[in-house]
């Protein structure tokens, strides 16, 4: 495993545990979402990302995390592994809501200076929360078609469907 991508919905801690495997493996973190918002929540166009994430995927090693199928193409047929975090609707949905609600409270910044506002996250199209119920099961169906495309078959799967897998996957390679 030296190029891995960590797939799942939004809040299923992807970040969190892209970031520990990263330190684990002494491999580059790159975070999608990092690259996608600028101040502001503004997003960045496709063809600029596109362009930022390819010169990231052309290193040795690297973990990305993210689901942007704008950069799929680019990044998928130069990992190795894909790590799917496939969590329980119950377990993603409460993590959601009590990350919105530390980020909104405490003001942690993060995706390049923004911030979660309690309007942005409550009272919005552009909710987090909206976000989650509204691709939740999409991506969960999604999913296993886009890992059995034969352009996928070079790469290793690993799948946890609770986060006390994925806990014990990072305990093991300690």
């Amino acid at each position: 495993m030296k190029r891995i991508v960590v797939i799942g919905t939004s809040c299923s801690g992807k970040t969190t545990f892209g970031r520990e495997l990263s330190v684990l493996l002494k491999a580059p973190h790159i975070e999608l979402d990092d690259i996608h918002w600028r101040p502001n929540w503004v997003e960045i166009p496709n063809e600029e990302m596109r362009d930022l994430v390819l010169k990231e995927v052309e290193k040795e090693s690297w973990i990305v995390v993210g689901n942007y199928g704008a950069v799929r193409d680019i990044i998928w047929p130069r990992a190795d592994t894909i790590i799917w975090l496939n969590y329980s609707f119950t377990t993603v949905l409460y993590r959601a809501f009590k990350r919105t609600f530390r980020r909104v409270f405490v003001k942690e910044v993060i995706c390049n200076g923004n911030v979660e506002t309690f309007k942005r996250s409550f009272m919005s199209r552009d909710s987090i929360l909206l976000w989650v119920l509204q691709t939740y099961y999409r991506r969960r169906r999604d999913t296993p078609e886009l890992l059995k495309r034969p352009e996928n078959s070079h790469l290793k799967i690993v799948e946890f469907k609770n986060p006390a897998q994925a806990k014990e996957f990072l305990k093991e390679l300690q």
